[in-house]
């Protein structure tokens, strides 16, 4: 469970802001002294209160004296560089939150104007708008036309200066050819056609070679693209 904030405010009853008072003091005083203890400084604490006679000191009367002496010896200027009372320091507080508010405020108009950029680009009407929304509503196209311009420019850029990129290289297997007498081609009726090999072309279109036919004769003729061959009668062209 989250603590509840704190309003800082003067406490107008009597007993809480007694029981407030001795709950601080007592957690302001264990706070000097571990900032003292972990950073190796020198600090001291003095509280005047209604509630006490005398003022209680952190650590003790000598070391309280010996701090004051040490801040008495530095110059004016430095004394007072960083000294905070109380007026100053809300008026701190005051500013900042100021500044804080502004930069909310100017979130919030951004915002505002580019929902009714977005609306006027769905078909919604600008007729209702005042003259400082019209100022701002161009104010915020001009802004996006200037990223698009942008992003524009920087794709032209990275087109036309691409990076190197190693070529790839692909391995392709060659195809094997299937054995010129083996070859079957369909024709346009999806029927099976046997391919003439080369070979045959060039021993049929030889005229210098001696070729009998149904003598019953035998010739020595390649069967396919190696250096193997084949008895064929020549019986066999006859069927």
């Amino acid at each position: 469970m989250t603590r509840k904030k704190v309003k800082l405010a003067f406490i107008t009853n009597d007993s809480a802001r007694k029981a407030t008072y001795k709950k601080r003091k007592k957690g302001l005083m264990k706070k000097v002294s571990e900032l003292s203890t972990l950073c190796g400084i020198d600090a001291c604490a003095i509280i005047y209160s209604p509630y006490d006679s005398q003022p209680e000191v952190w650590p003790n009367t000598s070391g309280v004296q010996r701090v004051i002496a040490q801040y008495k010896r530095m110059p004016e200027m430095e004394q007072s560089k960083k000294m905070v009372n109380q007026e100053t320091f809300i008026k701190q507080r005051i500013a900042k939150a100021n500044e804080q508010l502004k930069k909310q405020h100017k979130d919030n108009r951004e915002k505002e104007i580019t929902e009714i950029m977005y609306q006027s680009l769905t078909g919604k009407g600008l007729q209702n708008l005042t003259l400082s929304d019209l100022t701002d509503l161009g104010w915020m196209i001009d802004q996006k036309l200037k990223e698009i311009y942008k992003r524009i420019e920087s794709i032209k850029k990275n087109v036309s200066h691409p990076q190197q990129v190693a070529p790839a290289v692909a391995v392709v297997e060659p195809l094997r050819q299937p054995p010129a007498s083996a070859v079957v081609a369909r024709g346009n009726q999806g029927q099976e056609q046997k391919t003439v090999p080369h070979w045959f072309g060039d021993w049929m279109n030889s005229s210098n070679e001696n070729i009998g036919f149904g003598h019953g004769e035998e010739m020595m003729m390649p069967f396919n693209d190696n250096s193997q061959t084949t008895m064929w009668t020549s019986a066999f062209f006859q069927n």
